[in-house]
């Protein structure tokens, strides 16, 4: 499979299962919601103190994975991984970034300034992932 059609694939269904790898070597799965930036990376919104943040810091790769129509249809896209900053002001160029993810995702909030807060509070980074290498089967 070419990594455009993964990147097709993470588009049309942008609930995914992340796999990261544990400080073990084992790996880790996460249910998230991924969107494709026109740059052609996968981006991820996640909190600081979630496990799967600190094994990207530790191993920065990861795989995502995303169903197609049918059970047996599905895409995995395997890349290197860098993590934004941890936001830590409403206004900072990774509460920027989170918020471009927002919108992409689910588009306007009811209320940005209440969102951007929530951002710090939360300790909200973004996980962008660089495709490498893709496989599946959509048909």
């Amino acid at each position: 499979m070419e990594i455009q059609q993964a990147l097709d694939a993470v588009r049309a269904n942008r609930q995914a299962i992340l796999t990261t790898i544990k400080q073990d070597g084992r790996p880790q799965l996460s249910n998230v919601l991924a969107g494709v930036g026109d740059d052609g990376l996968i981006r991820i919104s996640t909190t600081a103190d979630r496990a799967k943040y600190a094994n990207l810091r530790r191993t920065p790769w990861a795989a995502i994975h995303v169903n197609g129509e049918s059970f047996w249809a599905y895409a995995v896209v395997e890349g290197d991984v860098t993590v934004s900053e941890v936001v830590a002001e409403p206004d900072d160029a990774a509460a920027d970034e989170s918020v471009e993810l927002y919108r992409a995702l689910a588009g306007e909030h009811e209320d940005w300034d209440d969102y951007r807060a929530s951002l710090v509070r939360d300790r909200r980074v973004v996980v962008r992932v660089a495709p490498t290498h893709a496989y599946g089967m959509l048909r």
